[in-house]
């Protein structure tokens, strides 16, 4: 018997969870590195520009921006790009928002019908889908979603273009098409030098828009659900109820903010009547939530608005949508943990749910470290360029948020300080794909508890 044992070959070890927990979302910032490679090849080709060739930093930052679906630009997309250079910008956008490694997982699975247990995890992680079983209605939904909602808008903003501005019929539409792609992505970029100013009044153009940024930015697990539910809100899970409560309330919150804190701006709101006044402030607060248009002039508003800004941009929107910053999920559960803190309660409850725990710390470190985030490099530029702590903190929390809104002194930025944004705009596009990926994969029981001591707080 001892002998038998001893030649007996080695049971194969298995990955423990910290080996494994990383992978999915190393595949995914691999597959986004190389998307924005190959992009930054392309926008340095000669026929992707109208004079003069975009420079690597010009071209990588405009890359990273597209892929990272934030819209920051250092040229005029819609001057400095040729019409090839913006189709790469716009493929770049698209492939942004959809997820490289989403993109892959579908081509998979119109190609063999079928996806193996390592491209259902990549996807996973990526869609943020529940469990894995719905991968493939996922992958599939998105793309029907995506060519819905885009097909329409592009459409509506086309037809408003032709017959409200005299635009030519193949212009109105790859301007619908490019804006309505954007929109939908959360991407911000525009082919217009100031974005939607000239459409400040105009419904047709901002309201499409508004709903396309909405509806790609709240998260497809929430659409699908709202979907699939929507005559029983009852039965929608906690994540839905987190999703629309809070997107809800802050967007009726940043229409209230935005009208009162410009309503006497003669540079902004002031010069505009009551309804062109509620309508850009309705746009204002849809677009803070990481979209990145602006039908006002943000470099002319009050630094308190810049401030308030802020905050928007950073909470930003839905868990796998197109939309950046720390999601509103998060941002809701530490609202609901702070509130049950005030009032004693021992757990933490939210629409007769207990939130685990396990949700409560992972809300805390994606804000935490969000937060250092933005605060270094705010000092470090700050510190080492002529421009004011409030215009750095906004660019810098845009960046993050992937929102693409400017104060206008990103192309005025050095170079180094333009290379620290490219890194925020990646991290703030991955960063809570990745983290989230490896700290629910890493999640493990323990056979012991440690003896609880407390620490003064306060």
């Amino acid at each position: 018997m001892r002998l038998t044992a001893a030649l007996r070959p080695p049971a194969p070890r298995r990955p423990s969870a910290s080996s494994t927990a990383g992978r999915p979302g190393r595949l995914v910032v691999g597959g986004f590195a190389a998307t924005v490679a190959v992009g930054t090849g392309l926008l340095m080709l000669p026929i992707s520009a109208t004079g003069r060739s975009a420079t690597a930093l010009e071209a990588l930052f405009t890359a990273t921006s597209a892929v990272c679906v934030t819209g920051l630009a250092v040229v005029d997309t819609g001057t400095f790009w040729s019409p090839f250079g913006q189709v790469v910008v716009l493929a770049l956008v698209q492939l942004g928002g959809l997820g490289v490694m989403t993109a892959a997982s579908l081509l998979g699975l119109l190609l063999s019908r079928r996806l193996d247990l390592r491209t259902r995890l990549v996807a996973a992680a990526s869609t943020r889908s529940i469990g894995l079983g719905d991968v493939r209605s996922v992958l599939v939904g998105v793309v029907r979603v995506t060519v819905v909602v885009e097909a329409v808008v592009a459409l509506l903003v086309a037809a408003r273009l032709v017959v409200g501005y005299d635009v030519s019929p193949g212009t109105a539409l790859w301007h619908g098409v490019f804006h309505a792609v954007s929109a939908f992505n959360n991407a911000g970029f525009g082919l217009h030098p100031d974005s939607l100013v000239g459409f400040v009044g105009d419904p047709w153009v901002c309201v499409p828009l508004c709903v396309a940024v909405v509806v790609g930015g709240i998260g497809f697990p929430v659409l699908f659900e709202l979907y699939r539910r929507r005559v029983r809100p009852s039965r929608w899970s906690l994540h839905t109820k987190l999703t629309v409560l809070t997107t809800g309330v802050l967007l009726a919150g940043g229409t209230v903010f935005f009208l009162a804190a410009e309503w006497g701006n003669p540079r902004t709101l002031g010069g505009l009547g009551v309804g062109e006044r509620v309508l850009a402030a309705v746009t204002q607060s849809v677009m803070a939530r990481t979209a990145g248009f602006n039908s006002l002039d943000t470099s002319a508003m009050n630094s308190g608005t810049w401030l308030g800004t802020d905050v928007l941009m950073f909470v930003g929107g839905g868990s796998a949508g197109t939309a950046g910053g720390i999601k509103v999920v998060t941002f809701a559960v530490l609202a609901f943990v702070i509130w049950s803190e005030l009032r004693g309660d021992p757990d933490v409850t939210a629409f007769d749910r207990r939130v685990s725990p396990a949700t409560q710390r992972q809300a805390v470190s994606v804000a935490l470290l969000g937060v250092a985030a933005v605060l270094v490099p705010t000092l470090v530029i700050t510190a080492t360029s002529p421009f004011g702590l409030d215009r750095v903190l906004f660019e810098v929390t845009s960046a993050f948020s992937t929102t693409g809104l400017s104060t206008g002194i990103t192309a005025d930025l050095t170079a180094p300080h333009q290379l620290v944004l490219v890194g925020l705009m990646f991290l703030g596009r991955l960063g809570p794909i990745t983290f989230g990926t490896a700290l629910a994969l890493r999640a493990r029981p323990r056979l012991f508890r440690r003896p609880e001591s407390a620490a003064v707080i306060g």
